[in-house]
């Protein structure tokens, strides 16, 4: 599928059980294998397996504290991602994950769009102080695209799972996750991008 640049609206809308497969096969698509490679988001050449299953996502459709949000033209799912209330120490935040642009949906405003929603959630429903994420460190062209859009690196980061396959198969011996967080009460509401 090849989606170039288009001016009919993305819907957003919380994912159903129903959408379960589908959310899984996009996020495979986007970062591990040779079809990953279409889009600049992938993974393919760090990790091999998987990326999610459907476990995890059915999990995370039905959690009351995360919202799994899609993106949609036409009825087709073109981007998905979760935002979830943290607890513990970052409580009252919002946490961005598993950011999934369908390789051929990329570079035309989707994933932007989502990302905005997602912070949009995050800031008026939860009122959520700031959206924090995680990206592996080594992937700086993907950090800068965040950067572009108001989260800064933190220098704090949290290990690699490495050994639990349910995370995909490191193929190096150096990844580890960064922190990366953005402040929600400095963003424009109307745009989504950052003050």
């Amino acid at each position: 599928m090849q989606v170039v640049a288009d001016k009919r609206a993305l819907t957003f809308r919380r994912a159903v059980p129903a959408d379960v497969d589908a959310i899984v096969a996009l996020t495979q698509s986007a970062y591990r294998g040779d079809a990953s490679r279409a889009g600049w988001t992938t993974e393919a050449d760090l990790l091999d397996g998987q990326r999610t299953d459907p476990r995890e996502v059915a999990e995370l459709i039905a959690n009351p504290d995360a919202r799994l949000l899609l993106a949609e033209r036409d009825g087709r799912v073109l981007a998905s991602c979760v935002v979830e209330r943290l607890s513990g120490e970052h409580a009252g935040d919002g946490y961005f994950g598993m950011f999934s642009v369908h390789p051929g949906a990329q570079g035309n405003g989707t994933g932007r769009a989502l990302l905005a929603e997602a912070e949009r959630v995050a800031r008026e429903e939860w009122r959520s102080r700031a959206m924090r994420m995680t990206v592996i460190d080594v992937r700086d062209e993907l950090i800068a695209w965040y950067e572009r859009r108001g989260y800064r690196r933190t220098g704090e980061y949290k290990p690699f799972p490495y050994g639990d396959p349910r995370f995909g198969i490191p193929k190096r011996d150096d990844l580890r996750f960064e922190w990366l967080v953005k402040d929600l009460r400095s963003t424009d509401a109307r745009s989504g991008e950052h003050a």
